[in-house]
């Protein structure tokens, strides 16, 4: 098996020095934005192992990554932006607040979503696609998503780097050590997202958590696009209406009399 490896990394040795090599490399980087199952990151770190401790191109290999993965997501957001009528049509089939609800979502967290989206599975497709249909503006989607790039970009470059001058001239385990640092990276991101979503919610009081839209334990039948259920009807519940009558309309009351109106009424009654 190793030495299989050996053979592959020599031949992929003799491909550095060919222009297609860079052309592929941005073009990987770039589809990745909408094929999610291209392998964008394992190219870039596979070249910067066999590139080893060359700064000049491993600096040009950052570039045209980053380059790469730029255009790919801006092609993922104008495809967003395509397909925003239908999807603002969608959302606004059944009451204005679900597609209310999923524009703020993408307004308050879209930074997060375009920078850091990209180190989730699928979330380089989800953040071009979610932001683009929900009316980002370009001018800080390319701000954000240069900068997202850029960090990915250098981040991938330097584990194969690390790989290639650590093993200079054996790129197959210049290419293991590189890829079990992005494995171990990849786990203590995903450790680092769990923990800060529990302890997020634990932060969040039950009284101030906020009803999905559409969500089954919202308020009525649970349809989509249904608000949850509000304070009042949580307090006291609405009680169940006799079979052949229509919704009860307005606030619930209490129609039982109270002990003073009995009182009354017994005296009433023994004067009569």
């Amino acid at each position: 098996m190793l030495e299989f490896l050996d053979h592959f990394g020599e031949l992929l040795q003799g491909t550095l020095s060919s222009p297609w090599l860079w052309l592929i490399v941005f073009a990987v980087a770039g589809l990745d934005a909408l094929l999610p199952f291209m392998p964008s990151e394992t190219t870039v770190i596979t070249v910067a192992v066999l590139l080893g401790p060359d700064v000049p191109r491993l600096a040009l290999l950052a570039l045209l990554a980053a380059s790469g993965a730029l255009a790919g997501d801006c092609l993922s957001h104008a495809v967003g932006r395509g397909a925003a009528p239908a999807l603002t049509r969608w959302l606004r089939g059944g009451k204005q607040d679900r597609y209310e609800w999923a524009r703020g979502q993408v307004d308050r967290h879209a930074g997060l979503l375009i920078v850091a989206g990209r180190y989730l599975p699928g979330g380089r497709v989800a953040s071009g696609l979610a932001t683009g249909s929900m009316g980002v503006p370009w001018a800080r989607f390319i701000a954000l998503d240069a900068l997202g790039t850029g960090i990915w970009a250098v981040y991938s470059v330097l584990i194969g780097a690390i790989g290639g001058a650590s093993f200079n001239g054996q790129p197959t385990k210049g290419l293991l050590l590189s890829f079990g640092i992005g494995l171990l990276m990849v786990g203590v991101i995903e450790v680092v997202r769990r923990l800060g979503s529990r302890h997020a919610a634990r932060r969040v009081p039950d009284d101030d958590r906020v009803a999905v839209p559409g969500s089954a334990g919202g308020r009525g039948e649970g349809r989509a696009g249904d608000a949850g259920a509000d304070l009042s009807e949580v307090d006291c519940p609405a009680p169940r209406r006799p079979p052949g009558e229509g919704p009860v309309v307005g606030p619930v009351r209490d129609r039982r009399p109270h002990r003073g109106e009995r009182a009354s009424r017994a005296a009433a009654r023994r004067l009569d």
